[in-house]
């Protein structure tokens, strides 16, 4: 019997319960707070539905008390949850405790997370108050929280930078108030592996009351050391574990919930720890993800970056075509990726193209295929080669065309230097085309000009981000637009070969999530 090398720590004894570590994601309330990742209600039902299924066992949704829109998401998540824990958080502030409270109440697992600084720089130049009365803020919050429901997570915020001793004092009477999970975490990144091991140890040891709650870690990247913290953290005893999908979050990010999962099941010899997480759903976690925060993932990102599993030095090569554990420590399909790309082109036929989309995981009806096919043979003709990225991008802008109230017919564009940049775009909206023109600062600013005149609106644009879906100048363009109206944000996603289009589709794409918050649909054609 051959064994798969890149597989060999899974052959580690069965953990037992107490090796288990819960997997904490805070990607809808930390991650959410990465400057510009700002996800929309539909979105974040969307990731929260994703992350119950592949086994996340407490889902952070929210901060209920931050606005009405974080307050709907959160409730919402809470009454359509199935197995996970749902978490509102709130500062040691009555109000915010009673708002999340409120908030998780229809969740079958509710719990309240709550917080206070205790490092000194914290206490001295943010908080203003004394250990002492640090304490008895722990007590009544931890006491409120728990009056409304069982599972209170209490965190000392900025942990790693907090003397021992009234850290270790914080932490007994949070668990003598009642939390059932205590969180120890690594707010501004500043805590090495080592320390923050011993931080863990230490506190355990001084806690008398520490049996009766579970530890927990919550690390920052701005040194790059999140991950090698958050499982040193298990080391010292914490058995549940805070990260984000691909890693976003304040400043440099949370630890990545990716990286930590798969740490654990490749490296079980030293890591003899176990999770509740499908790992083959990461992949499709991490672009679903991307797609809402409009965070692109960096091509070198571990475990599900573009490149996490491509090869193409001769050596490497020629090593991965003898044995593929030569060079990689885990299977693509361990990830939910496929460990091979069949090329498709303009000679490929209907059979061949179904056939991909199952292998990328889409299952489309007779008419949503026979549309995907003929969008597919049109860009074939224009480009060399249609790679796995590119049919994904296509199928992916299909079906949030779908859904449109505003769809581009036609859009023509004149550029360059010896005149003023100008736009015609035909709309379809309501059965009804409108044409509208516009002048710009560049190509890009006359096309959203012209829509603009076509369906009058206030919205700001946030963002215009471009990037080519695969290499070479034939590459689609994949455009995100992010628009503002009344402090809430829409992003719309659109992919063509001639950027341009792909612009004004990615424009349009988050004009329609705007007109589908409205309360009523506005009369669009009356006000052209």
């Amino acid at each position: 019997m051959t064994v798969d090398s890149r597989t060999q720590g899974a052959g580690v004894a069965a953990q037992s319960d107490k090796d288990r570590v819960i997997i904490f994601d805070t990607t809808l309330r930390d991650g959410e707070q990465s400057p510009g990742a700002t996800m929309t209600f539909e979105e974040k039902l969307e990731v929260a539905d994703l992350l119950d299924q592949m086994g996340v066992d407490v889902i952070e949704a929210g901060f209920p008390i931050a606005s009405e829109g974080d307050f709907k998401a959160v409730s919402e998540i809470a009454r359509q949850a199935k197995r996970a824990v749902i978490a509102g958080l709130a500062r040691a502030i009555p109000a915010d405790i009673a708002r999340a409270g409120e908030a998780v109440r229809h969740a079958k697992r509710p719990r309240i997370h709550t917080f206070v600084s205790t490092s000194p720089i914290h206490l001295q130049h943010q908080m203003r108050k004394s250990q002492e009365e640090v304490l008895e803020i722990v007590v009544a919050t931890v006491t409120q929280a728990r009056n409304l429901v069982d599972d209170v997570e209490w965190s000392g915020m900025d942990a790693t930078r907090t003397p021992i001793d009234f850290l270790a004092r914080c932490v007994e009477a949070a668990i003598k108030a009642g939390a059932t999970t205590i969180n120890l975490p690594d707010t501004v990144g500043y805590a090495t592996p080592e320390e923050y091991c011993a931080m863990f140890k230490a506190v355990r040891e001084r806690v008398p009351n520490a049996d009766k709650a579970i530890f927990s870690v919550h690390c920052h990247n701005d040194l790059g050391l999140a991950v090698a913290n958050s499982l040193a953290g298990l080391q010292g005893g914490a058995r549940q574990i805070e990260c984000t999908i691909n890693g976003i979050g304040e400043r440099a990010g949370n630890a990545a919930l990716e990286e930590v999962v798969m740490a654990m099941k490749v490296r079980a010899d030293v890591l003899p720890y176990a999770t509740n997480i499908d790992a083959t759903m990461l992949t499709r976690a991490s672009k679903l993800v991307a797609a809402a925060t409009s965070f692109p993932v960096q091509f070198n990102k571990a475990i599900v970056g573009k490149n996490a599993f491509a090869h193409e030095s001769g050596i490497h090569q020629d090593g991965m075509l003898k044995d593929a554990s030569t060079y990689e420590i885990m299977r693509p399909e361990d990830v939910g990726l496929k460990s091979s790309s069949l090329v498709m082109g303009k000679h490929s036929g209907r059979h061949a193209f179904r056939k991909k989309l199952e292998e990328l995981g889409y299952q489309l009806s007779d008419n949503a295929f026979q549309d995907a096919f003929e969008r597919f043979k049109a860009l074939a003709d224009k480009k060399k080669h249609v790679y796995d990225e590119d049919i994904e991008a296509l199928i992916d802008d299909q079906v949030s065309r779908s859904q449109e109230y505003i769809r581009v017919e036609a859009l023509t564009v004149i550029a360059g230097t010896g005149g003023p940049q100008k736009a015609t775009i035909t709309l379809s909206m309501e059965g009804k085309h409108i044409t509208k023109e516009a002048t710009g600062d560049g190509p890009v600013d006359a096309t959203f000009n012209a829509i603009k005149g076509a369906v009058p609106h206030e919205a700001n644009l946030q963002l215009f981000q471009v990037k080519a879906v695969t290499e070479g100048t034939d590459a689609q363009a994949d455009v995100s637009v992010r628009l503002e109206e009344d402090g809430r944000s829409f992003t719309g996603r659109g992919t063509d070969t001639d950027t341009m289009v792909a612009a004004a589709r990615a424009y349009v794409g988050a004009l329609n999530k705007l007109l589908a918050r409205r309360a009523a649909k506005p009369n669009i054609l009356a006000a052209s």
